[in-house]
């Protein structure tokens, strides 16, 4: 146990008690791998006070249970997710791959979508903007991160023009992620105009919402529905290229996908369970509307993960695609803080003769990040993996292809906070043209990436690959 020979008898006694409490809090509780388990002992034994800090901080993932009961109580009241939109038998071929994503939300592959694909930010905004000008019953938006600058105005100012004539517009953002915009006059301006707001995961006094739930846990989507046919999934938040929050890293380099379809429905779905868990009004009559005629030949998927949902169910997907890759594999993500299924299921693709492609970006808003992701490149290049790092900006972009017509978008990365921490919301998506253009952009990545090369692995200094390495073992404890 930990040497408190600088406490009193009598605190010293307390601490060890709480310690031992939390030591078999560890051991017995569910879904934590074995190594979770290890870092969380070592780090309550050897830390005296800090380790129960640590622990009641981060220690597990917990909403609070007022909102867990919500939120269960929410999706009981909805909808069953197979029955907002009829299924598609897929090919035969990729039919594990949609029986693994519905196994996460219950939705069914669905048919008849077409997409669109907006070359950069200021283009999704211009299209984002233009659908809600058009919009005539409801306009549904939820991000992240909202920034008070040209194109989060140009969104919330076309909401507002959007209410003014009728249309319902529930707005969300993340009380973490857009803090800045819930404190500016731009996001009563949307209020005073008639759209209804909602905040999700609110914290409220920090110190205290250890008591409630793990402060961090953030929802990470980035849904925008309207009219219960048009749909956006990606990686971008509703803000300028720039970034005005950390802009010596811009451009922020994203993809985002228009779609209209029954696809739609699904996201509403998601959508409605968020905004209705964090106390907005009933929405759910959306969801049992006629679905409108389909003509695309896409056939897509939705899935949203999170803490309050099944363990793992994001790396299990994820895992499943890369073991079914048979000709090429290219993903990018900006954050990568694998597990070992994972890196070993990255691995086991070169190793089996897929061209296997990885992008990060060259220089990366978190440090601890960056030095981690690179912790893995001697083991992922000698398999045979490709890892490229994009120069011009923050590669902010989170797509997986796999073959010529399988593809996965959306809000998350490959680490574990996107994993175990956050809600985050995709699509899987089975379309050889669809394929085809997100594959055309990941490859206008790598034109515009270096290689790295096992020479430079090899030079790094043996102070930095320890520094590195010790980072990566904190992966289970983050």
């Amino acid at each position: 146990m930990s040497n408190l020979g600088f406490l009193p008898a009598w605190a010293a006694a307390l601490h060890l008690a709480i310690e031992l409490v939390l030591i078999v809090r560890v051991l017995l509780r569910p879904y934590r791998d074995p190594a979770a388990r290890i870092a969380w002992l070592v780090v309550l034994v050897s830390l005296p006070l800090v380790g129960i800090l640590l622990y009641l901080l981060l220690g597990e993932t917990s909403i609070g249970r007022r909102y867990t009961s919500r939120m269960r109580a929410v999706l009981a009241a909805l909808p069953e997710p197979a029955a907002v939109a009829t299924a598609t038998a897929p090919a035969d071929r990729v039919a594990h791959l949609f029986k693994m994503g519905a196994s996460i939300n219950g939705f069914g592959p669905v048919a008849g979508n077409d997409f669109e694909f907006p070359d950069g930010a200021d283009a999704v905004i211009d299209s984002l903007v233009a659908d809600i000008d058009a919009a005539h019953d409801h306009v549904h938006v939820l991000f992240y991160i909202w920034l008070v600058d040209r194109n989060g105005r140009r969104v919330a100012e076309a909401i507002m023009r959007a209410a003014a004539r009728g249309v319902t517009c529930r707005v969300m953002v993340d009380a973490v992620g857009s803090r800045g915009l819930l404190k500016s006059a731009l996001w009563q301006d949307m209020g005073a105009a008639g759209a209804r707001l909602g905040v999700a995961l609110p914290v409220g006094n920090p110190a205290l919402h250890v008591f409630v739930g793990r402060v961090d846990l953030r929802n990470h989507r980035k849904i925008v529905v309207i009219d219960n046919r048009t749909t956006y999934a990606g990686s971008q938040n509703c803000a300028d290229a720039a970034f005005a929050i950390k802009p010596k890293y811009a451009p922020w380099v994203d993809t985002m996908l228009r779609f209209r379809g029954p696809v739609a429905r699904q996201n509403q779905h998601l959508f409605i369970s968020d905004w209705m868990t964090y106390g907005g009004d009933d929405c759910s009559a959306l969801l049992d509307e006629a679905i409108p005629a389909a003509s695309g030949e896409v056939v897509a998927q939705a899935i949203g993960t999170g803490p309050t949902g099944r363990y793992s169910a994001a790396p299990e997907l994820i895992c499943s695609l890369l073991h079914a890759a048979r000709d090429n594999l290219t993903i990018t993500t900006p954050y990568f803080v694998p597990d070992d299924a994972l890196c070993l299921a990255l691995c086991s693709a070169a190793y089996r003769g897929v061209k296997t492609r990885i992008v990060f970006p060259a220089r990366n808003d978190s440090k601890i990040v960056a030095a981690v992701s690179r912790s893995y490149y001697a083991e992922l290049m000698a398999a045979g993996v490709e890892i490229h790092e994009f120069r011009p900006g923050l590669l902010h972009a989170k797509t997986l292809t796999v073959d010529d017509d399988i593809t996965l978008l959306g809000s998350t990365n490959l680490d574990r906070r996107s994993f175990d921490l956050n809600y985050e919301n995709n699509l899987l998506l089975h379309s050889r043209p669809l394929n085809a253009a997100v594959r055309a952009r990941q490859a206008r990545f790598i034109a515009d990436s270096d290689v790295v090369t096992a020479e430079a692995v090899r030079a790094v200094t043996r102070p930095r690959r320890a520094w590195r390495n010790a980072l990566a073992m904190l992966g289970p404890v983050l």
